[in-house]
């Protein structure tokens, strides 16, 4: 999708596409990541091979993917020192009588409990309708990935159903839980909140 603005802002965050001069930013984050925190966090890894010619080919891929409208990957930013907290993504599902897509989304487990992954989701999701032209999101979660749970109810996302043998993981197939939130549902808790706010 060419000549869409994929760059936004909120209290604390910058959320937009890696660019090339981001890579030590984002390394730094990787090396200074503890160790795995739950199963579903994958903690510190092993960054060897992430020199900066892989980063300048992981930039490049994303911008492909986002030109052919596969995926949109966004950097999330703290906006005082510009350090790289974490990623979120949305993959294209289907367009046309649909425009689905399906949220992905990490932060750092250094930067945990401080309430940027609600913050930086809420206003990816704001990109996904506004910029991106999606109508309805999905996210796909573990049945035990409880965190990835509580943060999805928390930006406006509803349980939806389980979806058996949804997803191959390590080696097999794996029922997952379906969250979403549809731009119709958006909008109007956009107009109850401003109702709310009217009538205080």
């Amino acid at each position: 999708m060419k000549g869409v603005s994929t760059y936004s802002e909120t209290e604390r965050l910058i959320i937009r596409p890696l660019t090339i001069s981001d890579y030590q930013n984002w390394l730094t984050a990787f090396e200074q990541r503890l160790a795995s925190q739950t199963r579903h966090d994958e903690g510190r890894m092993d960054m060897s091979e992430c020199t900066e010619e892989w980063f300048t080919n992981l930039v490049v891929k994303h911008q492909k993917l986002a030109e052919t409208d596969v995926a949109h990957v966004f950097a999330v930013f703290r906006k005082e020192d510009q350090t790289h907290l974490g990623m979120i993504d949305f993959s294209t599902l289907a367009r046309d009588d649909f425009q689905w897509g399906r949220l992905g989304y990490t932060i750092h487990n250094q930067h945990w409990k401080k309430g940027y992954g609600k913050e930086a989701v809420k206003e990816a999701l704001n990109m996904a309708f506004t910029k991106l032209n999606f109508h309805r999101i999905e996210a796909h979660i573990n049945l035990d990935n409880i965190p990835s749970m509580k943060l999805a109810e928390s930006v406006g996302m509803e349980f939806e159903c389980v979806r058996k043998g949804f997803i191959f993981e390590n080696g097999e197939w794996t029922d997952h839980l379906i969250y979403s939130l549809h731009s119709t549902q958006r909008r109007n808790s956009s107009q109850e909140m401003i109702k709310t706010s009217s009538n205080a």
